[in-house]
């Protein structure tokens, strides 16, 4: 499996093209701690819509879902062309000048054409990638999926094979003459981080909290 994805024209980074990657285990990695990607297309009648989903990725595919019935599912089910976004928000850059505020951020793009999974075990399969990446361990414990929950969702991939990332990391960046200025400045870095579980209020008080509900860490 090569290291990197191939650079083509439409992940060739022009802006700030410093910050490309095109590194597969980086690119995995940011796919991996997301949660929601953003799906963007256009309708057949020249509308585009961006829709975002919970997704997660198995090898080299996204797996993303939703309602059968759904706008962007039918679409895409189509043979519409397809262009995936995930970012994560790792800090607030406050430089001396407004001008060079900034964010510390983690973000791929993905071109490409999504396929409709109609082949029962790898669509179950799919939804056991999306209950354990939100929570390790949930799969078995909680009831999974019927035949008639299984015909109400449709599940469509998307092979990895035009990607590209962009990630910011670092310090403040000012103008020369702005350091002299007495403003403070740097970085707030920012994490997602998980309270305590709240039971549903129908949940029998006798059921213990898991583990990985009260150990949840991303």
């Amino acid at each position: 499996m090569p290291e990197s994805f191939p650079v083509t024209d439409r992940t060739r980074l022009l802006r700030e093209a410093n910050r490309a990657v095109y590194d597969r285990d980086v690119i995995c990695r940011i796919l991996d701690e997301a949660f929601v990607c953003h799906v963007g297309f256009t309708g057949p009648d020249n509308q585009p819509f961006v829709i975002p989903t919970m997704f997660a990725r198995v090898a080299d595919h996204l797996y993303f879902h939703g309602s059968a019935a759904s706008r962007m599912l039918r679409g895409l089910s189509s043979g519409l062309p397809v262009c995936i976004t995930v970012s994560l928000t790792d800090g607030l850059v406050l430089a001396r000048s407004v001008f060079n505020h900034s964010m510390n951020y983690r973000s791929v793009v993905a071109f490409g054409y999504a396929q409709v999974i109609d082949e029962p075990a790898e669509k179950l399969a799919a939804l056991q990638a999306f209950t354990e990446k939100l929570i390790p361990g949930r799969w078995n414990d909680a009831r999974q999926p019927n035949e008639k929950e299984l015909k109400a969702t449709s599940i469509l991939k998307l092979p990895l094979t035009e990607v590209s990332a962009k990630v910011r990391t670092g310090d403040v960046e000012d103008d020369a003459d702005d350091y002299a200025l007495p403003v403070w400045a740097g970085v707030i870095p920012l994490r997602l981080v998980a309270d305590a579980p709240l039971p549903d209020s129908r949940c029998d008080p006798a059921i213990p909290t898991p583990a990985y509900a009260t150990n949840y860490k991303r």
